[in-house]
């Protein structure tokens, strides 16, 4: 399993460290799933799949496709998300994008209620 997720990492373009940062896991044992010193326990297993959209059995097995089949709104989004980052980093959408990816859970509850008051 472990050079499943070290594809990952490489697919997806990921440094150990944002890998760990994502799954709330440490840099070391970021690394020990990596070189196949450990396992990753069923939590673990589940938390890369949601997180990064993998399809559990590709990550199991190595069978099928390694990402899950990404919905009419994920394509969307990642439609969107292909065009800015394409852009020059002083354009809106993008520098807006990069604030929204900074932010914290509380900050994104915040918004949330504000989005909630503006269309009542």
């Amino acid at each position: 399993m472990n050079e499943r997720i070290k594809k990952i990492l490489e697919e997806l373009g990921l440094k150990r460290v944002d890998f760990a940062n994502r799954l709330h896991i440490s840099q070391p044992f970021a690394s020990e799933l990596c070189s196949g010193a450990k396992s990753p326990s069923e939590r673990t297993i589940s938390d890369i799949c949601r997180e990064f959209g993998v399809n559990e059995s590709w990550l199991r097995t190595g069978e099928g496709e390694m990402f899950a089949a990404p919905t009419a709104a994920s394509d969307k989004i990642m439609d969107f998300a292909a065009e800015i980052a394409r852009n020059d980093d002083k354009e809106f959408r993008k520098r807006l994008v990069v604030m929204l990816a900074d932010l914290e859970p509380r900050d994104w509850e915040l918004l949330e209620r504000i989005a909630e008051k503006l269309t009542t």
